[in-house]
């Protein structure tokens, strides 16, 4: 089973609504896919977690060098594919931007909105992100 890794970066406004940001893959093919969290797969010997650090870093140019928390994994049936994620704040200071050729769009939305469009088995890391925030 293939192993990706990514963040799920969070923000909080003023009003205390959360956003989340999230992306869109790049290319005509991938016109009507599914957004999902800045992710990918580890390099040979990297830990997961490292991974899912340098993706966001590679794919939405925002760095995270805080603490994580860990919101598990969810499978993808029909690729075989296993996606970890974790949580964390989104720096104060980033710019997210469509920082690879990978993605066409990186946008912070509303947590409805998250699971209107995030990849179907992604849309779980939702509901454990307001268990870990609350």
């Amino acid at each position: 089973m293939k192993q990706s890794a990514g963040l799920l970066l969070y923000q909080r406004s003023a009003d205390g609504e959360l956003r989340v940001l999230v992306v869109h893959p790049s290319g005509s093919y991938n016109k009507n896919a599914p957004y999902g969290l800045p992710k990918g797969e580890p390099n040979a010997g990297e830990a997961l977690e490292a991974a899912a650090r340098r993706e966001t870093l590679e794919e939405v140019g925002v760095r995270v060098d805080g603490p994580l928390t860990s919101l598990g994994y969810v499978d993808y049936t029909r690729s075989r594919k296993r996606v970890h994620a974790w949580a964390a704040e989104l720096p104060a200071d980033s710019r997210p931007h469509c920082a690879s050729w990978e993605i066409d769009r990186a946008e912070l939305v509303t947590l409805d909105r998250a699971r209107e469009i995030l990849h179907e088995a992604q849309r779980a890391f939702i509901d454990r992100l307001l268990d870990v925030c609350d």
